[in-house]
């Protein structure tokens, strides 16, 4: 296969900025769930080259999208023209993974052009944060870890985080679920974070 997936892009800024539907060819659907829902052995034995590249490769750019600060519905777009450009380029498979965190970075920030310097630090800090934690087992042990410390946490605890970014639920709702106060259930969710920010990086470095 083409060595040009381990080193630079050198042809990456004359791809042109896709439209939502109009890529010059679409990957296979291979699950109608999310990448990120995906389990890591879902692909058949019989998959295609191209199919079974999607399905290797996918969940892990989405995930890095994701750390970079891209939403969940760009990410979706922006992993399928970074994998895209991996197959038109015929990226070799142990290439891969960088190439396509490359290439999905360089792609979600030509789309963060007006938003400037917020994007670009906020996609530094993701990197590194993806490098540090996730870049071995494309955020497999991450993850683990998080839903481990959830499970650990009080019930009411778990409540508050569930309900925030689980169920999408706000402040003021979340304060009236709970009986207590705004300011009181600000000051839960951060004392929470800090604490599973803590138990995280415990199981990570074991």
């Amino acid at each position: 296969m083409n060595q040009s997936g381990a080193g630079t892009l050198p042809d990456i800024r004359a791809y042109p900025a896709p439209n939502p539907g109009d890529s010059p060819r679409r990957l296979p659907r291979v699950n109608a769930t999310r990448p990120d829902q995906q389990p890591r052995d879902a692909f058949a034995v019989d998959d295609d080259p191209t199919t079974a590249f999607v399905r290797r490769h996918q969940r892990g750019v989405w995930r890095f999208l994701r750390a970079i600060g891209c939403p969940a519905h760009a990410a979706d777009e922006v992993a399928q023209d970074a994998l895209l450009l991996a197959l038109d380029r015929t990226v070799a498979d142990e290439q891969a993974p960088a190439f396509l965190c490359r290439a999905a970075k360089f792609l979600w920030l030509r789309r963060q052009r007006d938003e400037g310097r917020r994007a670009l630090r906020l996609a530094a800090f993701g990197e590194q944060l993806w490098r540090r934690d996730c870049a071995r087992d494309g955020g497999d042990g991450l993850l683990a870890a998080l839903r481990a410390c959830v499970a650990a946490l009080p019930p009411r605890s778990r409540r508050a985080i569930e309900r925030t970014y689980g169920d999408g639920a706000g402040r003021a709702e979340l304060a009236h679920e709970l009986g207590i106060g705004e300011h009181g259930a600000r000051t839960l969710l951060q004392r929470v974070r800090a604490a599973l920010r803590a138990c995280i990086d415990r199981r990570l470095e074991r």
